[in-house]
């Protein structure tokens, strides 16, 4: 895997993870909320998102901040994670 991640393939992953969860992704964008008016995630469906992320990615999220999810649009999450992937040490796989 490459130390850079693309938010593409951050994307990509995300809709497909929400895919994979039963949710419509028709229409979903970089624009479109996780939370409430948007894809509609719940908070359980948010932390199930969360731990697919750290899992797949190698980065974590704080409690907190895994509250903060449903706030923020897929663009914003995809821009979160690919910070935080070039701020993480790459750890020997």
């Amino acid at each position: 895997m490459s130390t850079e991640m693309s938010t593409e393939e951050i994307r990509a992953f995300v809709l497909a993870s929400l895919s994979e969860m039963n949710y419509s992704v028709v229409g979903v964008d970089d624009d479109t909320p996780l939370g409430p008016a948007g894809a509609d995630l719940e908070s359980l469906s948010l932390a199930e998102l969360g731990v697919r992320v750290e899992e797949r990615f190698g980065v974590r999220f704080d409690d907190d901040e895994a509250e903060q999810l449903g706030t923020m649009t897929v663009g914003e999450f995809g821009a979160a994670v690919a910070a935080r992937i070039l701020s993480t040490p790459a750890a020997g796989h």
